[in-house]
């Protein structure tokens, strides 16, 4: 651990011992020290707080940003005249640099988004020391019996998520492995894109301490854990990426005899919350400013479910993300949380990203992630925007934008190859594909969903 984590950590202990009040004096002295180093850096924060008091620590007074206007800007958002935009396509262009220091520095991670906008995100070095300063204040929650089993398994941690590329999970994953070679073997990406099989296989030989990665996967590896095909003694499993309802948390919990911490989180503040025993995701106050707010950005009582959250994550400059709207749907718990812990308590109804299930030959069921529909079709060329339907157990309906001055029927060849090759590996290639005449559609919270399961009543 790093002195910067250390100093850090020993404030997040503090914090959180001397109560909400000093996480509140905390968070607004944080807010004011953001704003002003944007102000300072971005010409495009410049331009949008002109008109603001000389000092701000209220989050009310800034106006809301989103990803495609700044993605929009990307040139005069970040506060580091050395990242442009251009410089940032070139380095994630090249696979050999996942998890590599941009211009010596930074992390790049990249999104396929459900939004169905591509996410470009330059991460600095106190953004990354945050998450491991705070899980400083969490390990209480291991009893004796699961660092016993975690030193057991040499504290190995596989994280099954994103297929290779410069995603979050697996460029920071292969950060720590090149910032740390003796210890690379105690964290180890999975990446989803391979035959179910094939993982359980690679799991149960790396028989990991840790096991973490999107909900819906995990999800599918208790499965496989219930049939005796995976073998794994996790102390702790940790799903994010989607909603974790009670009864599929209390599955994965009997399936690995193991604990669950999820968290809700985004590449653009992953340290936003940490889940608690009582399902409830506890914000990181000290450190990102979340508000429940309706379609007009004002205020949402505390339980109340909002029509979308902004977050300010207070510890990124080179890319600032302030008042940025998330585009989820959250309520706030309006009492204190049993659980004890002190910090705001939110659950999450805007991040369910629903697997895909088909019928299979053999009386079974085919399932496959959504984030896969969207690593293949984000290389397709010509592809503006996607959205997948699923509108019978075996119809898939493919709404598409192309791209100004794309060949659209050129276009829809190649998204249908790329999406018949994903389901003929799935075993599934006996679903049809429809090419829709509509474009994509958006949800009534103005979301565009990248793929929509079949409806069930």
């Amino acid at each position: 651990m790093t002195e910067s984590v250390r100093r850090l950590a020993r404030e997040a202990r503090r914090d959180m011992r001397q109560g909400p009040a000093a996480i509140a004096r905390r968070q607004r002295a944080r807010l004011a020290e953001a704003v002003a180093h944007a102000r300072a850096n971005s010409p495009y924060y410049r331009e949008l707080y002109r008109d603001l008091p000389a000092a701000v620590d209220d989050p009310a007074l800034l106006p809301v940003t989103d990803k495609k206007t700044l993605m929009g800007h990307f040139d005069d958002w970040v506060t580091d005249r050395r990242v442009t935009r251009e410089r940032v396509e070139a380095f994630i262009a090249d696979p050999d640099l996942v998890g590599a220091r941009f211009q010596d520095r930074y992390l790049v991670a990249t999104t396929s988004g459900t939004s169905g906008l591509r996410g470009l995100f330059v991460l600095d070095e106190r953004n990354l020391a945050v998450p491991s300063a705070l899980a400083s204040r969490t390990r209480g929650l291991l009893g004796f019996r699961d660092v016993v089993r975690m030193l057991a398994r040499g504290g190995r941690t596989a994280v099954v998520a994103a297929p290779s590329g410069h995603f979050y999970t697996v460029a920071s994953a292969e950060r720590f492995r090149r910032d740390h070679p003796r210890l690379g073997r105690i964290m180890r990406s999975f990446p989803i894109d391979q035959p179910l099989p094939t993982l359980v296989d690679e799991l149960n030989r790396y028989d990991p301490a840790n096991l973490a990665g999107f909900l819906s996967t995990l999800a599918q590896l208790a499965e496989e854990q219930e049939a005796g095909r995976l073998h794994l003694r996790p102390s702790v499993v940790m799903p994010g990426g989607e909603t974790l309802a009670v009864d599929v948390r209390d599955r994965i919990a009997a399936a690995f005899h193991a604990k669950v911490r999820a968290a809700y989180a985004a590449t653009e503040c992953d340290f936003l919350s940490v889940g608690c025993a009582q399902g409830w995701y506890h914000v990181n106050s000290d450190w990102v400013v979340v508000e429940p707010v309706d379609a007009d950005h004002r205020a949402v009582p505390a339980g109340q479910p909002s029509h979308t959250v902004l977050i300010s994550n207070l510890a990124n400059r080179v890319q600032p993300f302030l008042r940025y709207d998330l585009g989820d749907s959250v309520l706030l718990r309006p009492d204190p949380c049993p659980c004890g812990n002190p910090l705001p308590a939110i659950r999450v109804a805007g991040r369910a990203a629903d697997v895909l299930t088909f019928p299979a030959g053999n009386g079974g069921h085919v399932s496959i992630s959504p984030m896969l529909f969207g690593t293949v079709l984000d290389r397709a060329p010509g592809v503006d925007r996607f959205q997948i339907v699923q509108t019978t157990p075996t119809t898939l309906r493919v709404r598409l934008q192309p791209r100004d001055g794309a060949d659209a029927d050129r276009v829809w060849q190649a998204v249908r190859d790329e999406i018949g090759h994903l389901l003929a590996e799935r075993e599934a290639d006996h679903v049809t594909l429809e090419r829709a005449e509509e474009p994509p559609q958006r949800s009534s919270g103005g979301k565009y969903r990248r793929v929509i399961p079949l409806a069930t009543s």
